[in-house]
């Protein structure tokens, strides 16, 4: 009777699936099926971008660390649109001496949709 109650409880395999890639510089936790944003990618809309900098793959059968990337490991990224992230104003005064420069940044990101995270030729999500 016990045993049910912790079956139920326990989450699906895919949902517990997910990988840390390094992109754009930067490190990223990756899920199957999720949209992540990251800096701008030199890849039309559409497009297909495989990841082949794996740091970190998790699934049901365990974590595999890489020494520093995992062997064999990539994830599939689909582009789904380039756009540009919040404005930021930079504001910078030395008082006193009647300096004063205002600035607007605007992050180039693109959006990509993470189609599967494949290790060793096998899909885990």
């Amino acid at each position: 009777m016990a045993e049910s109650k912790t079956a139920a409880a326990a989450p699906p395999e895919s949902a517990d699936a997910y990988a840390i890639v390094e992109a754009s510089g930067t490190q990223l936790w990756v899920q199957p099926n999720r949209y992540y944003d990251v800096d701008r990618l030199q890849a039309d809309v559409d497009s297909t971008v495989t990841l082949d900098s794996v740091l970190l793959v998790k699934d049901a059968s365990g974590t595999n660390l890489g020494k520093p990337y995992v062997k064999d490991a990539t994830v599939q990224l689909k582009v789904m649109a380039h756009r540009r992230g919040p404005k930021l104003i930079v504001y910078k005064m030395r008082p006193k001496k009647k300096t004063r420069r205002k600035n607007g940044h605007r992050q180039e990101l693109t959006r990509v949709m993470v189609e599967s995270i494949t290790v060793g030729g096998k899909a885990i999500g």
